[in-house]
């Protein structure tokens, strides 16, 4: 698997399995119903911000990760990154070759700290490697996530110090 820059050509790639994420509406808190552009512009990061591809050896796009600042001004030394893995090629990965790649970055951009702002409490499977990774629940929202089919669950913020 190879981690790179991604390029306005893997979106093509992206959006099919992004709006199937999102539309979802079990692990993010975005609006379940984006269109392409909205996401796109959402997901495909400017500097300081930074969009990466996993690819596998035929060039297929496994997942993705956005990493940018989490505040800015006082606060911009703590980094903060979403990941979004196709679940066509789940199982294998992706998602903590992403992770760490996210990490290295932050480290070798200066950032003190990775912040996730809002870790469904309900996606075990994310909350697992997160802390595999050493991040730890700060604290959790109550009811602060509506899950179509679990209703409202809890919302991590989970924090890392590099």
């Amino acid at each position: 698997m190879l981690i790179r820059e991604a390029t306005e050509q893997d979106w093509a790639a992206l959006w099919p399995f992004m709006r199937e994420i999102v539309a979802a509406g079990e692990t993010y808190t975005y609006d379940r119903d984006l269109d392409e552009e909205q996401l796109r512009a959402l997901w495909m990061l400017s500097p300081p911000g930074r969009t990466v591809v996993a690819v596998d050896d035929d060039g297929s796009v496994l997942g993705t990760a956005k990493m940018n600042p989490n505040h800015m001004g006082g606060a911009a030394h703590i980094a903060s990154a979403s990941f979004m893995v196709d679940p066509r090629h789940g199982g294998r990965g992706t998602g903590r070759a992403l992770g760490e790649h996210v990490l290295e970055w932050a480290r070798s951009a200066g950032y003190l700290a990775m912040q996730f702002n809002a870790v469904v409490e309900s996606n075990t499977a994310a909350v697992a490697l997160w802390q595999s990774l050493g991040f730890t629940i700060m604290t959790t929202l109550p009811e602060g996530f509506h899950h179509p089919a679990k209703g409202y669950v809890g919302l991590h913020i989970m924090y890392r110090r590099l």
